[in-house]
């Protein structure tokens, strides 16, 4: 099937992005939900920043403050030897792990789903403890005329899954956890099946560390549970490292179609592609046995995280699917294929 880059890929950079505070700077504008509101693309954006440190010595860790209610810089002195500094995404002390970025949800809009306007001030926030360390990487699931985001909150205490949700994507409410840590990589479906919504989740297991993809049910979005393992890595495929799903949904004549991502050992990010019955999503009908899409292009090759393929949603029209992927941890680009071509590859 033809699979269409944009030709103006990247789409959107950190260039792009305006700080959020003077003393920080864009370094990742990538991994965005997306849906449609008011005739609109609207994507939010995961934005990532660190630190304007004013010395070369000195490294500052952005993360949000309980008690003062604000995100606060803690420094470290690279020339304390007791702190680990050798990978650039972090700080280890002997007893704490810090993130030397933070991400907050940025949003933007566009008429044409190409050129976009960016608010210039962050959309979605840290506001407790459980996101103390930033959010990360949304999907948006629209139910009605509601539209319900969860993302990947971040803190000492591990990744949890969070959800909020808007009408109108001014003002929204924060619902709270709805997964404990470690899971992420969460997608709510967008219709209810025989009564009650499923969700697709990330959990890994501490002792056997298998990021592998979950099913779950519930019936108000908030408490899930008739948890089971949905599907597994894979030896020696794209998708024997972890895997995860990516996008919500789409409900067409064959079942679900859910487009995931799968890492390997060399941490080469690709999509594959699973069919999952209508009546009952915990059912597989197809997975791809070789990457649907992997890195072809040098912006998908080089990078921050080279090789790197990683979308968190996708708009249909019609017939064409607008995919949305951030590139190695950077940038966002757009892909578009056609549904019925997919459908016709998957032989079931």
């Amino acid at each position: 099937m033809k699979i269409i880059r944009h030709i103006e890929n990247p789409l959107i950079t950190p260039k792009n992005i305006k700080p959020s505070r003077p003393d920080m700077e864009v370094i990742g504008a990538f991994n965005c939900g997306v849906t449609q509101y008011n005739n609109e693309t609207v994507l939010l954006i995961r934005v990532a920043e660190k630190y304007k440190s004013p010395s070369v010595s000195i490294v500052g860790v952005p993360m949000y403050d309980v008690t003062q209610k604000k995100v606060v810089i803690k420094l470290f002195d690279k020339r304390n030897g007791s702190i680990d500094f050798n990978d650039p995404r972090f700080v280890k002390t002997k007893d704490m792990l810090y993130l030397t970025s933070m991400s907050h949800l940025r949003l933007a809009k566009s008429k044409d789903g190409i050129n976009f306007i960016i608010d210039e001030k962050p959309w979605l926030v840290p506001s407790d403890y459980y996101e103390s360390y930033g959010i990360e990487d949304p999907r948006i699931t629209q139910i009605g005329d509601e539209y319900y985001i969860n993302y990947s909150a971040i803190s000492q205490s591990g990744v949890v899954t969070c959800l909020a949700v808007t009408k109108d994507f001014v003002t929204y409410e924060k619902k709270g956890i709805i997964f404990l840590a470690d899971n992420k990589d969460v997608v709510i479906f967008p219709d209810k099946i025989k009564g009650v919504y499923y969700a697709i989740n990330r959990p890994v297991s501490a002792y056997f560390q298998r990021p592998e993809m979950w099913m779950s049910t519930s019936k108000d979005l908030e408490s899930f549970g008739n948890h089971q393992l949905l599907c597994s890595l894979r030896e020696d495929r794209f998708d024997d490292t972890r895997i995860g799903a990516s996008c919500v949904p789409i409900l067409t004549e064959k079942g679900w179609i859910e487009i995931y991502h799968g890492a390997s050992k060399d941490n080469q990010y690709k999509l594959g592609i699973l069919l999952l019955d209508k009546d009952d999503p915990s059912k597989i009908l197809y997975r791809s046995e070789k990457p649907w899409i992997e890195s072809e292009m040098d912006y998908e090759k080089n990078g921050f995280m080279p090789n790197v393929i990683f979308p968190c949603g996708l708009i249909v029209k019609q017939d064409i699917v607008s995919l949305y992927y951030g590139n190695c941890d950077e940038n966002i680009c757009l892909l578009t294929f056609s549904l019925s071509e997919l459908l016709k590859s998957i032989k079931v």
